[in-house]
């Protein structure tokens, strides 16, 4: 076990729960540190449902193609905590080094003084000394869980603040109607900033727009101050300040060039005169963004199914995720027509009947798995029940491998399947883990929120 797992297991138990939206524990641990918050490069600050990692990628391949620096903020990891955490330099970042995230962690747990606070918030401490210490043109941070409360929302005059697609999620700590997460999610909102906002549907619309009346935050909304949109296979983004025509972004689906458009808005937004057209067309050609349609590279997996299929990670869960990725698949399988077979695990907070019924009717067989290692995971005979209901032929099946063995065989015929996994970034880590014959992180994924 690395030295820095060890530290984030014990961090992990100052705290009776895994998630306990306040700012009162984060305030009390930065002010510890000489709030390092204050003294941060300035802040783009992402939150959403939907998105907000591929916007996040792109607005760091645009900076960084400009030949700027800007550290980054993700949650989850998939394989490694090191993920989280990318400390920004001219032209590309690099992942936090062991040592030096070990160093703040233990700096972080000293200045605590064992007082109860979450494994997010602590580690969002830690993340804040690394990217006041390190010198970078910006720092690109995404919210955890929510907004309103979420240990990032320490930032009182962001650059820029983006709101992408908002949906159902996380009910049970946002609220269970969609205008109650929008106005969590809104909860970024700062006064006097400028916001760009994703498409979003009406009512949440309508609540992100109250809140930024109230706190008097700038928007600029998607379909009404800006547009992006697919034109004779090339992307089109246009605002006050004129009209863009790209190629389209390397990350797959038609749903990223809403991203890439919401990144685009930001940026334009930072008018930062160093950034150009061009810099924008070539960091949308080179943006990657791991379990996001990411079709995987040859590796293990491939081992386990017949020569030529097509393996596809995506760590979507939520309806509006399931949307995108079967929309993704009908666009595919029009321009290059194969068998569709889904193999899915998700967590027991998810709604999986939401996430799986945009496939009925294009996937030819769902394989239900369980995450391995998650204590929360829908057990695969209890998930493969729930695709059925759904409307697709499913059954379960005891392992990943199994799955895929089994999927080589459903395909048969002469054209190799396309084979999709998703339904848990969770799961997306798992996945990445085995195929890339790597050792996952010891934090388990109910923790890495």
């Amino acid at each position: 076990m690395a030295v820095s797992d060890a530290i984030l297991m014990r961090l992990l138990e100052l705290h009776p729960k895994i998630i306990d939206l306040s700012l009162d524990r984060m305030w009390r641990l930065l002010e510890a540190l000489g709030n390092p918050h204050l003294s941060l490069p300035p802040v783009v600050h992402i939150a959403g449902t939907n998105g907000k990692g591929s916007t996040l990628a792109s607005m760091r391949a645009i900076i960084e193609a400009a030949g700027l620096s800007a550290h980054a903020y993700t949650s989850p990891h998939l394989v490694r905590f090191h993920e989280r955490i990318l400390l920004g330099a001219p032209g590309g970042g690099s992942l936090i080094a062991e040592q030096t995230l070990v160093d703040l962690l233990e700096e972080c747990e000293q200045a605590n003084k064992s007082e109860p606070i979450t494994f997010f918030e602590i580690t969002t401490a830690a993340a804040m000394l690394a990217f006041a210490r390190n010198p970078a043109d910006y720092v690109l941070l995404e919210v955890g869980l929510g907004g309103r409360l979420d240990a990032t929302n320490i930032i009182a005059d962001p650059a820029v603040s983006v709101i992408t697609p908002v949906d159902m999620d996380h009910e049970q700590y946002l609220g269970d109607t969609l205008a109650k997460i929008a106005g969590e999610k809104a909860g970024i909102l700062k006064q006097g900033r400028p916001a760009c906002i994703g498409i979003q549907r009406d009512e949440a619309r309508a609540v992100i727009e109250t809140v930024a009346a109230k706190v008097g935050a700038e928007l600029k909304l998607a379909n009404q101050d800006f547009q992006c949109f697919e034109q004779y296979g090339r992307m089109v983004f246009q605002d006050e300040n004129g009209l863009l025509d790209l190629e389209l972004p390397s990350l797959a689906g038609r749903f990223q060039i809403d991203n890439a458009g919401l990144a685009i808005a930001a940026i334009r937004t930072l008018d930062d005169q160093r950034i150009t057209a061009d810099h924008i067309a070539a960091g949308l050609a080179n943006v990657k963004w791991s379990a996001r349609m990411e079709r995987l590279e040859p590796g293990y997996l491939h081992t386990l199914v017949p020569a030529g299929t097509e393996i596809w990670l995506d760590g979507g869960h939520n309806p509006s995720a399931g949307r995108a990725v079967a929309a993704t698949l009908a666009d595919l399988d029009e321009r290059s027509p194969r068998p569709l077979i889904l193999v899915t695990g998700m967590l027991n907070r998810k709604r999986a009947d939401g996430y799986l019924g945009p496939f009925a009717g294009l996937v030819q067989k769902v394989m239900a798995i369980a995450i391995p290692g998650e204590e929360n995971t829908i057990p695969a005979v209890e998930l493969a029940r729930e695709a059925i209901a759904a409307g697709l032929d499913a059954r379960p099946y005891d392992s990943l491998e199994h799955a895929l063995r089994a999927a080589g065989e459903i395909a048969g015929g002469d054209t190799p399947a396309r084979i999709v996994i998703g339904g848990s970034l969770y799961l997306a880590g798992n996945v990445l883990a085995l195929h890339r014959n790597e050792t996952p992180s010891q934090v388990s994924g109910t923790a890495r929120r």
